[in-house]
């Protein structure tokens, strides 16, 4: 969601520019050239990938008040099935580390926390999704700017050894906008986009953190003594 936002104040700022100058903002995103288009198509890459995560992550990230005191309190009463059921219930990646745990009981404790530590490795996979597409948005629309700035002023450069005696400002200006526009339009996708990219990467060290915590006490709940 910051991603989206600091875009969109990005876009306006620049819009605002451009109309106080006459050019329209298509007429100014065309100005920089081919390089345009797959800055844009990463833009709304990195905007896909960062809503859908954070939508995702988010909802990983909740779990049920008091979800281990229920299981705590089905384990004791031997009503295991009970116990499965509301795993299954609350769907969460919590829940299916500790329905693979109370699926091994029995087992060893080695074998119990092996087990909910191979389904929490295939939780963390799943969250982290699509996250290094967004860690190369941040990196390659930068650069795809600077790419833009570069092939820009050769053009210009060009124009100015051709023409010589009849040059004009004016004549300089295609090569100019696009080394320009494509550097500012890499930078307002590319910043962005790092930041969704942390942000994400942060949310997800936290549900490692707190799936490790329930694991650590699920482990804790099968060690008790029967009373």
């Amino acid at each position: 969601m910051y991603l989206l936002q600091a875009i969109l104040l990005q876009a306006d700022s620049v819009a605002v520019n451009a109309a106080s100058s006459g050019m329209s903002l298509w007429k100014l995103f065309f100005s920089g050239g081919i390089f345009m288009i797959p800055i844009f198509g990463l833009l709304v890459l990195a905007v896909y990938i960062t809503i859908e995560r954070y939508l995702t992550i988010k909802k990983a990230n909740k779990s049920p008040d008091h979800f281990l005191e229920q299981i705590k309190e089905y384990v004791k009463k031997g009503e295991i099935e009970k116990a499965q059921a509301f795993c299954h219930a609350t769907n969460t990646p919590f829940s299916r580390m500790i329905s693979k745990g109370i699926s091994r009981l029995g087992s060893s404790l080695e074998d119990i926390s092996a087990s909910i530590e191979n389904v929490g490795k295939l939780e963390v996979y799943r969250l982290e999704k699509s996250l290094f597409l967004l860690a190369m948005v941040a990196g390659a629309a930068p650069m795809l700017g600077f790419l833009g700035t570069v092939t820009g002023m050769i053009q210009a450069f060009m124009t100015i050894s051709t023409l010589t005696e009849s040059l004009k400002p004016a004549d300089l200006a295609s090569g100019i906008y696009e080394a320009m526009v494509t550097t500012a339009a890499g930078l307002i996708v590319g910043i962005p986009a790092y930041m969704g990219y942390n942000l994400l990467v942060g949310m997800i060290s936290n549900v490692i953190y707190r799936m490790e915590v329930t694991t650590t006490h699920f482990i804790d709940l099968l060690q008790e003594p029967v009373k």
